[in-house]
């Protein structure tokens, strides 16, 4: 049998660097004949105690990892990572390019922990939000009156943007507290309100505690206004919004395809349902697509991919979907087949409709496959004269399947 590789000891390290490991943390950077991480933990560790050669990470440094390990795998390997390896950490990256199998992870406490800690915030009722990476507009979605969370800042001008954002979004009498080098001799604290933010770029490695306080509220659950949305009317409009979102049934991690995406708020709402969702919007119209990453962005859900084009043509590259919504474009040769072939067994397909040629189509689904046929009607009271009365919308036809594990032969 071939031999295995040698196992890599993913070591915490804190701001307080070799006298906060603990000694396992530390025998094992002692044992290293290699050790990796970033420029800054490896001066961390004194030369006298750690003699192994020490490798900072390439950049980018996702791809280069399995080269990097197999080019050491006959060495013992040791990878320093900030706090708690497996919190927003360089543990997961491992974990999904080597194998969880390969690793000894020895966590130290995060900054999250440190600054619940310093602050007095239970940490299992504190919101984290991660700025490393990540769009500044990812905060969006966290801002509710009240709320507290901590951010974790990418750079020494994380603060200074965070404070404009709150201020922009209502929430410029937001407390901000910026917690420096936590656990480390070099600690220190910032405090100031978002619209009034006075402190200048500080220390790189810095996590923002956040008060909110009062400002706007945004609701959890799908069926935002519609006022929330840039539209020039291809919109979902709220009500039938919350009904699709319902049916189409958002589950964790799961991929929506948003087809003839219209405002967006389909995708949108999709994603909000929860940090681990994700969706895919396809429109062939260039400024409608523009529009739709707006209305993401603003809407605190910015890592909605947008695909310009027509389709079907546009879906062909695109992951495989647990979930399709078709809001546009049904009678296009080949559309409603194309969505079918492409959704995971078990999947949902959800397609609205308000014109009568589509509405015959989507019968003729219903006929083949099943599933649901239903009629939405809203309507709204309105002032007539004196007096009030309803003025209807346009009625929705809805139909929606999931697709058979087994192959279903069409009825005939």
């Amino acid at each position: 049998m071939p031999e295995l590789p040698s196992p890599i000891t993913v070591v915490g390290i804190g701001a307080d660097g070799w006298p906060g490991l603990s000694t396992a943390g530390r025998a094992a950077l002692r044992a290293a004949e290699v050790v990796v991480g970033g420029p800054r933990q490896l001066d961390l560790l004194p030369r006298d105690e750690v003699a192994a050669e020490r490798v900072p990470w390439p950049s980018p440094l996702r791809p280069a990892v399995p080269g990097l390990f197999a080019a050491h795998a006959d060495r013992r390997v040791a990878v320093l990572a900030s706090g708690d390896p497996m919190f927003y950490g360089i543990g997961r990256t491992l974990a999904e390019t080597v194998g969880a199998g390969r690793l000894r992870v020895l966590p130290h406490p995060s900054s999250v922990s440190h600054a619940c800690a310093r602050l007095g915030w239970p940490l299992e009722s504190t919101e984290v939000v991660s700025l490393v990476g990540r769009p500044l507009d990812t905060l969006a979605l966290a801002l509710n009156p009240g709320r507290r969370l901590l951010v974790l800042s990418a750079d020494a001008a994380t603060p200074a943007a965070v404070a404009a954002l709150l201020t922009a979004r209502g929430y410029g009498a937001a407390r901000l507290r910026v917690l420096e080098q936590l656990g480390g001799p070099a600690e220190r604290q910032l405090d100031g309100t978002a619209d009034g933010w006075p402190h200048p770029p500080g220390d790189p490695l810095n996590i923002i505690a956040v008060d909110l306080g009062d400002g706007p509220r945004s609701s959890l659950v799908p069926g935002l206004p519609d006022a929330a949305y840039q539209s020039d009317g291809q919109l979902t409009k709220r009500h039938v919004r919350a009904a699709t979102l319902a049916t189409l049934a958002p589950s964790p991690g799961e991929l929506l395809w948003d087809v003839g995406g219209g405002s967006g708020s389909i995708a949108v709402e999709w994603l909000r349902a929860h940090r681990d969702c994700q969706a895919v919007s396809i429109e062939r119209d260039p400024v409608r697509a523009e529009r739709i990453a707006r209305n993401a962005a603003a809407l605190g859900v910015p890592r909605l991919r947008v695909v310009t084009g027509p389709a079907p043509a546009s879906l062909a590259e695109l992951p495989t979907p647990d979930a399709v919504f078709i809001g546009g474009g049904l009678t296009a040769t080949g559309l409603l087949d194309s969505c079918w072939d492409a959704l995971r067994p078990g999947g949902r397909l959800v397609a609205n409709t308000v014109t009568l040629e589509s509405e015959a189509l989507l019968t003729e689904w219903y006929r083949r496959h099943g599933g649901e046929l239903v009629k939405l009607a809203v309507a709204h009271a309105v002032p007539v004269g004196g007096f009030t009365g309803w003025r209807q919308a346009m009625p929705v036809t809805q139909w929606s399947a999931v697709k058979p594990n087994t192959p279903q032969e069409n009825a005939s």
